[in-house]
């Protein structure tokens, strides 16, 4: 199995017609969504995106309305066709597949959670979860043991045979995962799932699902425009403005090193304290001893830590790497990396 389990290289999406002139020009000439809708008639959707997602992690897509993230996750599993690039899943070309193909693919390895779950009225929670394996004829037994199981998962036991009307917003989202999980899917495709949801039960499921994800060892591609959700849950981060992927990195990096204004925009109010690590603000050592008594402290140590331990001393910190002294953090530094700089 490879190690990356989903992998896109130089995907675009061009609505209209004239799909193949418009990007031939956008290569070329490097035109943009006005130039492209004025010349050609065509909608620029996704424009050139390449990024890969390893298994286990949780890559989150975020950007405003219209910046082309749930047409992007889309190509993933072949919802939409790509006008140009490639797409590999489980190291298969998607493109390239038939239809039979594709079907058994989207069945038993991607689950896809929505914003709004489409539960179906009229079954219970236990049926809904079950409904995938249903399709694929697992007999009744069977598919009601798992079914109970992936409940089970995300704390619904006990509700198995309620209406979804009988359940709150959070629960029914959280029936949402149990039946993306039902067919045991190595990747789940999540579209803003908990972006209609109260602010409190919200920071609840995102830890909820956090840790479910990592204990699953599952693959999650996670479409979101609020990026304290993306800090919060993703492993990595990748920012998109007018289908364009303007960076990709880890919280951390996104936070600190922000690729142009408009990430530096977007980061600006967040705070650094659980996200900026002692390694990242701490200067080299370069040859010069160390400070005679001074703490040490592992290099990935939060800044919110730090500030616990530096206010009980009144020197530097020794920043370590397996035991081996690597940097130094004055008060000095120390403030500067609180505020935002070096």
């Amino acid at each position: 199995m490879p190690e990356n389990v989903v992998e896109l290289s130089g995907v675009w999406k061009v609505f209209g017609e004239r799909a193949d002139e418009t990007i031939k020009a956008a290569r070329s000439e490097g035109i943009g969504k006005p130039e492209a809708l004025a010349r050609f008639g065509t909608v620029i959707g996704v424009r050139d995106a390449s990024f890969d997602v390893a298994r286990g992690e949780i890559f989150c897509i975020m950007g405003l309305s219209g910046s082309g993230k749930s047409t992007l996750v889309r190509h993933v599993n072949r919802l939409i066709e790509p006008s140009a690039g490639s797409i590999r899943v489980l190291g298969e070309d998607v493109s390239a597949m038939g239809k039979t193909a594709l079907r058994e693919m989207r069945a038993r390895h991607i689950g896809m959670v929505f914003q709004h779950m489409a539960l179906m009225p009229h079954r219970s929670v236990r049926e809904n979860v079950a409904y995938p394996l249903e399709i694929r004829r697992i007999p009744k037994s069977k598919r009601w043991a798992i079914s109970d199981h992936c409940l089970s998962l995300v704390d619904l036991a006990g509700y198995e045979d309620r209406l979804p009307k009988e359940l709150s917003g959070g629960m029914q989202q959280r029936v949402g995962i149990a039946r993306a999980l039902a067919s045991d899917p190595e990747i789940l495709l999540m579209d803003e799932p908990f972006s209609a949801l109260d602010p409190l039960i919200r920071l609840q499921l995102q830890d909820q699902f956090k840790t479910l994800v990592r204990d699953l060892n599952k693959s999650t591609l996670f479409i979101t425009h609020d990026l304290d959700e993306a800090i919060r849950i993703g492993t990595r981060i990748a920012i998109m403005k007018d289908g364009v992927i303007v960076q990709i990195g880890t919280p951390e990096e996104i936070v600190t090193a922000p690729a142009d204004d408009y990430v530096r925009e977007f980061v600006q109010g967040i705070s650094r304290l659980k996200l900026v690590k002692a390694h990242t603000i701490m200067e080299p050592l370069n040859g010069a001893g160390l400070p005679e008594g001074a703490p040490r402290v592992d290099g990935e140590r939060d800044l919110d830590s730090l500030i616990d331990i530096s206010v009980e001393t009144d020197g530097p910190l020794v920043v370590e790497e397996g035991g081996v002294p690597i940097g130094v953090i004055s008060k000095t530094v120390l403030l500067r990396g609180i505020q935002g700089g070096r």
